[in-house]
């Protein structure tokens, strides 16, 4: 089994959108770059460390119950982060995990961006957003 991890950009969308509007000055703009966030299709969601979505100055959405390997856990969402991977953005939540442990990148950003695991050469695979085979579907 291969292992893929990929380099990923998280913004605060908050922060884009008063940049935009003039509020506040472009490099005011909270983001991080994760250089080998692992690729996990296991979990669906992205799922950043306490730390990382501090630094970034997420709202909180809420709190949710999860299934693990090893039982439930109550999770804290946040709202309004950018992943851009690719030169392909999504607006979406994240879940929060304790401060130390790896973030995962899970399937359904993965899927809304067209991205595919491709563990032979432990990549992700850019899937057309163009002509007749593309990734999008209603």
């Amino acid at each position: 089994m291969g292992r893929v991890t990929t380099s990923a950009t998280i913004t605060n969308h908050i922060d884009e959108i008063l940049a935009e509007r003039g509020f506040i000055s472009g490099n005011e703009v909270r983001q991080i770059i994760l250089p080998d966030i692992l690729v996990d299709t296991g979990t669906n969601q992205l799922c950043l460390p306490a730390d990382i979505i501090d630094r970034l100055g997420l709202p909180l959405a809420g709190t949710i119950e999860v299934k693990t390997a090893i039982g439930s856990r109550s999770l804290r969402v946040f709202r309004d982060a950018t992943l851009a991977i690719e030169n392909r953005e999504l607006q979406l939540t994240c879940w929060e995990l304790p401060t130390g442990e790896d973030p995962l990148l899970g399937f359904l950003p993965l899927e809304a961006l067209g991205l595919e695991p491709d563990l032979d050469r432990q990549r992700l695979r850019l899937l057309p957003d163009r002509g007749p085979n593309n990734y999008k579907r209603l």
